[in-house]
């Protein structure tokens, strides 16, 4: 039975140490053709990071690393060749997209998210390809991007990476599937979700605008200047909220109504909250995660 056990790690071994690689980096240098404060930089990966860092230059720096990993040389080849950097040019909107052989990104594929995002439908299409489309390798795209701190941005990734902004003071949108998202010295209206990691947020200047933070499984951490301003809702089934803010009131229960295309959606909200003076909403929710709301 030993003898058995080792012939099968070695065997596995060798199937891993066999493993066909190759990576890659590519790097662009994009501006927006229309300059206005509405520019946008939306990014969509599928299988990694998702890292974007503020600069005072113009441009928005690229530099994204392939990596496909495959089982022969032809596999990896038809890898290499498959899956390929997106760049869609709206002149004030630039979107940064994986071209592969099972999906396709486009506009009105909203119906394809899990939530109602901002982005104007851009969202990739997981069906009308083949039947049972797999790719025969195994792909990962790193994307790491400079941008002007006055650019916002729509990042989002799917599985094995993480989201982090830097330095941004415009709108953050971030939504991740198996992944945490850490956004900081941020300023602006913000929304971020995970289901599968940790929400860290760090403010260097207080938002004016309403932001929401959703995690199923993870806890948020959420770090705002002194003297905040806001009206503070929270809600979660496992999970519970923390804070050090002394000037904290309980608002009443608040009926909460959303039109929608299938119809009118009422939500009861019963944990609402006064910091400060109030002002703007910061919505917090979690599944199985704590809420730790603190000032700085």
């Amino acid at each position: 039975m030993k003898n058995l056990l080792t012939i099968i790690i070695l065997f596995a071994f060798a199937l891993i140490t066999h493993a066909q690689k190759f990576n890659e980096v590519i790097k662009e240098s994009l501006q927006f053709e229309k300059q206005s404060e509405s520019n946008a930089l939306i990014v969509a990966n599928i299988n990694g990071n998702v890292t974007v860092v503020a600069h005072d230059g113009p441009e928005i720096l690229v530099e994204v690393e392939k990596q496909i990993v495959a089982k022969t040389d032809q596999r990896l080849e038809k890898g290499k060749r498959e899956v390929q950097l997106g760049i869609i040019d709206l002149a004030d909107t630039l979107i940064l997209f994986v071209k592969g052989p099972c999906t396709s990104y486009g506009q009105g594929n909203q119906k394809y998210h899990r939530n109602e995002r901002e982005g104007k439908g851009w969202n990739y299409n997981w069906s009308g390809h083949r039947d049972n489309c797999m790719e025969d390798y195994n792909f990962k795209l790193n994307f790491k991007i400079m941008v002007p701190s006055s650019v916002n941005v729509h990042l989002s990734t799917i599985n094995d990476g993480n989201i982090e902004v830097s330095g941004v003071k415009a709108q953050v949108y971030a939504d991740n599937i198996n992944g945490s998202i850490k956004l900081t010295k941020i300023a602006g209206a913000t929304s971020a979700s995970t289901i599968n990691g940790d929400l860290d947020l760090e403010y260097e200047v207080n938002p004016k605008s309403d932001c929401r933070f959703y995690s199923l499984n993870g806890d948020i951490n959420a770090f705002f200047q002194k003297g905040l301003g806001a009206s503070v809702s929270f809600e979660s089934f496992n999970g519970d909220f923390f804070t050090n803010v002394n000037t904290l009131e309980s608002l009443p229960v608040q009926l909460e109504k959303e039109t929608r295309k299938e119809g009118t959606k009422y939500k009861i909200n019963g944990n609402r909250y006064k910091v400060g003076p109030g002002g703007v909403r910061l919505d917090f929710e979690t599944f199985n995660g704590n809420v730790y709301l603190k000032e700085i």
